[in-house]
Parts: C-alpha cells; sequence; structure tokens
C-alpha cells in the first residue's frame, strides 16, 4: 500500500486521468487547465528533459517524492512535507444532507474563487472534472467544497477541502468529507488524500474522523527558465 500511494501520481496520470494528461514513458503530468502535478513511474527519478519537452517556462510543476538536485536551467521554487493519510475508520455515520450539491461546469467561478481566499493546494478551472466535487452555498456564495481528484485500483483521493473563513467551525468540511468517504466505500474504494505536514489542525481532524498517517513525501514546485 505504501507503494501503491507512493505512486499514485504516475498511476493516475498514466492510467485512469491519461486523458486528461500530456507526456511519455518517462514523466507525465495534467494537462493545462487541472492542477499541475507531476508524476514519474520511479518517484525518486526526475527526467528533467522529458518534463521540459511538456512544460513552459516559468511554469510552476508540482513534483512528489524528488530531492535530487534540480540541475541548470531549472529552480526550486518551494518545498514542503506532505503527510499521505488512508482511511481506516469505520463509515461515517450520517451522509449527504439536502444542502449540499454536487458541483459542476456551472460552478467553476465559484470554486476558483474559494480556492483563491482559501489556498488549500493546486487546483485549475477544470479540476472539477476528475471526479465528484460537493460543495454548500450561503445564497450565491459557494462556502465549502470538497472532492475527489486522483484515483487508480481501489484507492480514491480526497482533495480540495477547504471553508471559507467566515463560515469555519461550524463542521461543513467534515460533512463534505463524510459524504465522500461513505460514496467511496460504496464503491468498494480506498478514500486517501494529503495535508501539509504544518497544517496541525487539518491532521488532527482527519485522525479524529478515521484516517491514519502511511507516510510522509517531498513536494517540491519547480520551474524553468528560459533557454
Amino acid at each position: 500500500m505504501h507503494d501503491s500511494l507512493k505512486r499514485i501520481y504516475w498511476n493516475a496520470l498514466s492510467g485512469p486521468h491519461r486523458a486528461f494528461s500530456l507526456g511519455n514513458p518517462a514523466v507525465r503530468r495534467y494537462s493545462p487547465g487541472f492542477a499541475p502535478l507531476v508524476g514519474m513511474p520511479d518517484p525518486d527519478n526526475l527526467d528533467l528533459d522529458a518534463l521540459k519537452a511538456i512544460s513552459r517556462v516559468g511554469e510552476q510543476l508540482f513534483v512528489p517524492g524528488w530531492s535530487k538536485p534540480p540541475g541548470p536551467g531549472w529552480r526550486i521554487e518551494f518545498e514542503a512535507t506532505l503527510h499521505q493519510m488512508i482511511w481506516s475508520g469505520p463509515p461515517p455515520r450520517s451522509g449527504a444532507t439536502t444542502d449540499e450539491f454536487r458541483l459542476g461546469s456551472e460552478h467553476v467561478s465559484q470554486a476558483l474563487n474559494l480556492m483563491d481566499l482559501t489556498q488549500p493546494g493546486p487546483f485549475g478551472p477544470r479540476t472539477l472534472e476528475l471526479g465528484e466535487y460537493v460543495g454548500i452555498f450561503e445564497g450565491p456564495t459557494l462556502i465549502a467544497m470538497a472532492g475527489e481528484r486522483m484515483f487508480n485500483g481501489t484507492l480514491r483521493e480526497i482533495s480540495g477541502v477547504c471553508t471559507h473563513p467566515d463560515y469555519r467551525g461550524q463542521g461543513l468540511a467534515r460533512r463534505l468529507v463524510s459524504t465522500l468517504i461513505d460514496r467511496a466505500l460504496r464503491r468498494q474504494e480506498i478514500p486517501f488524500l494529503h495535508v501539509l505536514s504544518t497544517n496541525q489542525p487539518a491532521l488532527d481532524l482527519y485522525h479524529r474522523m478515521g484516517f491514519q498517517n502511511v507516510q510522509a513525501i517531498l513536494m517540491r514546485v519547480i520551474s524553468r527558465a528560459r533557454d
């Protein structure tokens, strides 16, 4: 299971999400319009020449697991430690409520506004196409959301979890995550997620919900300079 999670980026990009990606046998990434996540067959090794062929100058790319020096023409913009957590609890007690809505193309602008406000991680205007996203509205304003991003085999990622700052403390994110867990379990899938090591409140919440730490991985944001 550890290896499957470590390779989940490559397995998703070269498998179920291949139509949403571009690349070659050495490296793949989500196409422009999605979150710029990168996957390699061996997470410890990145073919920078192959990545150069599918990236733009100055574009920030999220590369998991790779810790070697970037080499000439590339720079590290940011790096952090992500905890990969997997569901190990019983089924959630409650399912969806009447104020939860499935998000579609008509909700892209609201989703992007909430993402810009809360900054939970990389998100593009086409990300809602990758899985089921659910949200809660207050009038026309999307105040909380969560969704499904990468998957392969029985593993299904919960991602994009965020709540408008004015509505935190009401358990909205927990409700939405519970809805997605319930639906994944009904499909006989195993939910997992990524959490920044510095986000202790989120780590504590997910532990209480029934997730357990599997491993920590390095996440780098890199970009290339003009030749």
